[in-house]
């Protein structure tokens, strides 16, 4: 798979030039990597490229324009690119109302080790959550969490033949199912996957 390096990240002055031509082409790209389990929760699944787009607008926004600041946010977002046997999801908690999100954080502590994801008849995989650092304290959980989803080569093997594909979450007070996901969104994240 292909990680990020600092030969793949332009420079300020490069990406200013490019940077709506930049943004339009990862939106596309982000829309079959998309997944809305229920409601309330999304998941967005990471790669090279909504990563590479993550770091150039850091870099953007935070103006670091020198080689060890560079560097530093590689170093910190790089993690979230798949290595071939897994895939990398940015999930998002989400209630319009402010007053309902704060109060389902309150009730919702634990979702982000309650989300799964199902290739065919093999076993669910869950997902490893927030290695980076906790998000969750005992009075909340966070609307922001970071996951990983460590998959068999056979489960690799069955989804490059189009085996079906679920994804859930089992939460006591969130309870959502996807029997059969996109077949883009599928075929997107087959790509983040090696034999």
């Amino acid at each position: 798979m292909s990680q990020i390096t600092r030969d793949s990240i332009m420079t300020l002055e490069a990406y200013a030039k490019t940077r709506q031509e930049f943004r339009t082409q990862v939106m596309l790209h982000k829309k079959n990597r998309k997944v809305a389990i229920g409601e309330n929760v999304t998941l967005i699944f990471e790669d090279e490229l909504t990563i590479r787009y993550q770091i150039q607008e850091m870099l953007r926004s935070e103006k670091i324009f020198e080689e060890k600041g560079i560097l530093d946010e590689i170093d910190a977002y790089g993690a979230l690119v798949p290595d071939g046997c897994n895939w990398k999801a940015t999930m998002m908690i989400e209630y319009p109302d402010p007053t309902e999100r704060a109060d389902m954080l309150t009730k919702l502590i634990g979702i982000e080790n309650n989300v799964w994801v199902r290739v065919q008849e093999y076993d669910t995989v869950y997902a490893i959550s927030d290695e980076d650092l906790e998000r969750a304290t005992e009075e909340k959980t966070s609307a922001v969490h970071f996951l990983r989803f460590e998959l068999t080569q056979n489960m690799i093997q069955a989804l490059h033949m189009d085996a079906p594909l679920s994804m859930g979450i089992d939460h006591p007070v969130y309870h959502a199912l996807i029997e059969q996901v996109d077949t883009m969104v599928c075929s997107s994240l087959n790509n983040d996957l090696t034999i």
